[in-house]
């Protein structure tokens, strides 16, 4: 690597671990903010999830003005600008719940284009063969923030309360150092811009994986956690104490992930994954029937840190697109495409799932999962990734189109 991409991977590590650390104080205090400061029921918290995960479904075409007119690290830039405006907007614009609801909107909007554009320039400064790894290492770093952001939420706590607007404010300034550093990022400078929108037959391997992740997402946040703290009484602090080792050992494992990634290729990679998805699942439903009375409790703790540290697996989608692009302008837009396929099914399983668990029983909502990750199991089978370009100099060329 040349000394400015070292200089590059520097600056993406510091601005990793800046947004990591701005998610995890959103993460931590989001729940207590809305109870303690505009009163919001169970009810109201529920439906507070659709307006944060809008944007992730709209992040198709928001991703796609950001990329077709900056590089990746300029639109992160801009990205973590808008997060910068949500927490501010939080910390001191919200006299009513209506404007709360536009501010999380707003931070959310800037978190999900970081989502699709950290994949795309993290390979960009990653070397030939080595993408898992540098993504693994990013992601670590991420994680490392978010821990670090959980412990700023729970020292200012203790020393002078629960302040929203210290809180708040704090995360405002990690976005501005988040942003400052992906705008400093020279690698990529000069390379074409992205398209706004593609849409190839050749990606739908791609887009039925960001499908299946959504379904993933949605029963690890949702339902696994709701299985712990209702059929199991888990309290609040065992689920965060689950989170922390959860989000601690992603610190470690998320690189070395990267590296197995890297060694046996994404398709071995993402098959195995749905193998212990429908592991987890099974674990989830019939962890009663299966361990003996002690040992249940600590299996399903198992099943959900085991879930948590498996999702530093994602990073395989971003590494088989770049392998099976026909073009590089294609993976900007293609990732946003994946992200929206992922919040359109998380945005709609929940209703369907949660009719299930109250009409049939909790059990068959984790067997229904377990039957899709079987489904996603043959599905990653079929995943086929080209040979180098110097290993198939000879070979004729591939006539495509986009859809």
């Amino acid at each position: 690597m040349t000394p400015q991409q070292r200089l590059d991977v520097r600056r993406m590590l510091l601005a990793s671990v800046a947004f990591g650390a701005v998610s995890g104080i959103f993460n931590a205090t989001l729940g207590n903010y809305l109870h303690d400061v505009h009163a919001f029921d169970a009810s109201a918290r529920g439906w507070i999830e659709f307006p944060r995960e809008l944007p992730g479904f709209l992040v198709i075409v928001s991703v796609g003005f950001l990329a077709a007119r900056y590089r990746e690290g300029r639109a992160m830039a801009t990205a973590m600008a808008v997060t910068t405006l949500g927490a501010i907007g939080l910390a001191l614009l919200t006299p009513n719940a209506w404007l709360a609801v536009l501010w999380i909107f707003v931070w959310s909007s800037g978190d999900h284009m970081n989502f699709v554009l950290e994949g795309p320039l993290g390979l960009k400064l990653a070397r030939k063969g080595a993408e898992g790894r540098r993504l693994g290492q990013f992601g670590g770093a991420k994680n490392l923030g978010g821990l670090l952001g959980a412990g700023a939420v729970f020292l200012i706590a203790r020393s002078i309360g629960d302040d929203y607007r210290v809180f708040y404010v704090v995360a405002a300034g990690l976005a501005v150092i988040a942003a400052f550093n992906f705008g400093s990022i020279e690698t990529g400078r000069h390379d074409r811009r992205a398209r706004v929108f593609v849409w190839r037959r050749e990606y739908r391997i791609f887009y039925a994986i960001s499908a299946l992740f959504g379904i993933r997402k949605q029963i690890f946040y949702v339902f696994g956690t709701w299985v712990l703290v209702d059929i199991h009484g888990v309290p609040v602090s065992t689920i965060a104490t689950l989170m922390f080792l959860g989000a601690g050992l992603g610190v470690v494992m998320r690189p070395l992930l990267g590296d197995v990634i890297d060694w046996l290729g994404e398709r071995i990679v993402l098959a195995a994954d749905e193998v212990l998805l429908i592991g987890v699942c099974l674990v989830y439903a019939f962890a009663e029937a299966i361990f003996p009375a002690g040992a249940v409790i600590w299996a399903l703790y198992a099943a959900y840190v085991l879930d948590q540290t498996l999702f530093a697996l994602r990073v395989a989608r971003t590494t088989y697109l770049q392998k099976i692009a026909l073009d590089p302008t294609d993976i900007t837009p293609t990732m946003g495409v994946g992200i929206t396929i992922d919040h359109a099914v998380a945005m709609t399983l929940p209703i369907a799932s949660g009719w299930l668990w109250e009409n049939v029983g909790f059990q068959w909502v984790f067997v229904a999962a377990a039957g899709i990750a079987l489904i996603g199991f043959f599905v990653c089978l079929r995943i086929r990734v080209p040979r180098p370009r110097a290993a198939a100099a000879d070979a004729p060329p591939r006539a495509t189109r986009p859809a």
